[in-house]
């Protein structure tokens, strides 16, 4: 479960961003603040998992608000300023959304925070197989909700990208690249310029082939080193 928060001054951006999440299973809405102040009066006293920012508010701007916290939780910033994206990365946001923004460009930012979520999960409970963790892919006009647990690897074809499980094959009108960002780094590794793996689904290696479940996943050259590295 994600626990997250709305900053934002505009009441239309909460119902918004609220509509969103209220599709997702998994996302606890805690709060709504108008500002700042009221954001941080509720933060020293609740912890939270994820907070919805926006930057142009009155009191206190959202990055200078977000500088105050010691510890932030993760970040995805909502506003209709482009001009701030470098310095929202420097201060470590997960995603930087542009208003107004589109369901799928929303659930990619929050599959961003899911992979990492996963990540450290398996930091603390590498022992327990029964955590899951999903992640939602587009597949046409409908969303299907995948096991990140349950991906074999992903291949690139063309435009799209091409995600296996031990169940099913589902294409994504996604790159590969983009594709890997909202899986956790920890849990898969690019081995060609257009297969990544899911590291615990490995079967064997041989030469420049890696053996998983009933596929065979060409080795790049350039991606030699990650296998070495791997293997080490």
């Amino acid at each position: 479960m994600i626990n997250y928060i709305i900053i934002d001054d505009e009441h239309i951006a909460h119902d918004i961003i609220k509509g969103y999440c209220d599709i997702l299973p998994n996302m606890q809405h805690m709060t709504n603040c108008y500002d700042a102040i009221e954001a941080l009066e509720y933060l020293s006293q609740h912890e939270v998992d994820l907070i919805f920012l926006d930057l142009n508010m009155p009191k206190l701007k959202g990055f200078e608000f977000l500088k105050t916290l010691k510890s932030p939780p993760k970040v995805i910033v909502t506003t209709a300023y482009s001009e701030f994206a470098l310095e929202g990365y420097e201060l470590n946001i997960v995603d930087y959304l542009l208003k107004p923004f589109s369901f799928e460009r929303f659930l990619k930012a929050v599959n961003k925070v899911i992979g990492s979520n996963h990540s450290k999960t398996q930091e603390l409970s590498q022992d327990n197989k029964s955590t899951t963790n999903q992640i939602f892919l587009r597949q046409n006009k409908s969303y299907i909700q995948v096991d990140i647990n349950s991906i074999l690897f992903i291949e690139a074809s063309g435009n799209y990208t091409k995600v296996i499980t031990t169940n099913d094959t589902i294409t994504v009108r996604e790159k590969i690249s983009d594709m890997l960002e909202s899986l956790p780094s920890e849990a898969f590794m690019q081995v060609h310029k257009s297969f990544a793996i899911a590291k615990t689904h490995i079967g064997s290696i041989e030469g420049n082939r890696i053996h998983i479940a009933d596929y065979v996943v060409p080795i790049g050259k350039l991606y030699k080193m990650n296998i070495n590295t791997l293997l080490e």
